[in-house]
């Protein structure tokens, strides 16, 4: 059996174009491509597109995803081990819903918070290889002391921190131009806040604008961090007010 590139975008709700594109990285090539030059997908195709969107969810880069396919070629195996990484995640989701469920009710009925379970299923050090990977292990060594000396009450101000950033970001966006008196505000807030995570090349007196508007890009760039400014314009919208605040 067979489907054509718009019937398996429709089905596994992505786009031709992505498609198009896992195509021309040679991640998941069409079964064959007809005489109209539509490409047809069968259903080893099928599994094999199956286990690209599952790496895409555990946030791995198409170059990495590219390796993994070529090492291990027994479908069923890989797909059994993706199993078990997703109910990792399921469990791991699962405990950050009961921990923010406790958080909202305690406020709302005006009880005391209980710190230690306000963080359940937080994980900090998940992307322990990707930082190591980007900025040496230095950065991340130094960040994870930082986070791990912090009080319970200075996690919950940085992550209300982070948090209000993130929500005016996302209000400002699509209302104001990226040069405006209120995105540059929310840049230099942003810059701030970055300077207040040690072992970054902002903490360090490093190449500062290297660094953020490095991390501008990576914000449109990669789905993970575009996710939390509302998706990918309101990632592009950052990138363009920190871009302008290094222009003066």
């Amino acid at each position: 059996m067979e489907w054509s590139i718009q019937e398996i975008a429709r089905i596994a709700g992505t786009t031709s174009r992505t498609l198009r594109h896992y195509d021309d990285l040679g991640l998941v090539p069409p079964t064959r491509i007809g005489g109209n030059g539509y490409r047809y997908y069968d259903e080893v195709a099928l599994v094999r597109l199956q286990r690209v969107l599952l790496l895409r969810e555990l946030g791995l880069g198409l170059p990495q995803i590219a390796e993994i396919l070529d090492r291990e070629s027994d479908e069923a195996s890989a797909l059994t081990t993706h199993l078990a990484l997703l109910r990792q995640e399921q469990e791991r989701l699962d405990r950050q819903i009961a921990a923010v469920e406790h958080t909202i009710s305690a406020l709302k009925g005006g009880e005391e918070l209980m710190a230690e379970n306000m963080f359940d299923g937080f994980d900090h050090t998940q992307y322990k290889d990707e930082v190591e990977e980007r900025w040496g292990k230095d950065a991340y060594s130094s960040s994870d002391a930082w986070w791990r000396g912090m009080s319970d009450a200075d996690r919950k101000e940085w992550m209300s921190r982070a948090s209000s950033l993130t929500s005016d970001w996302i209000e400002a966006s699509g209302s104001v131009s990226p040069t405006s008196e209120v995105a540059q505000e929310l840049a230099r807030r942003h810059v701030e806040w970055l300077r207040g995570i040690p072992g970054t090349p902002a903490a360090s007196g490093g190449d500062l604008k290297g660094y953020v508007t490095g991390l501008a890009e990576m914000y449109v760039a990669d789905e993970r961090f575009a996710a939390n400014y509302g998706g990918v314009e309101g990632a592009k919208f950052v990138r363009a007010a920190l871009l302008a605040h290094f222009e003066d």
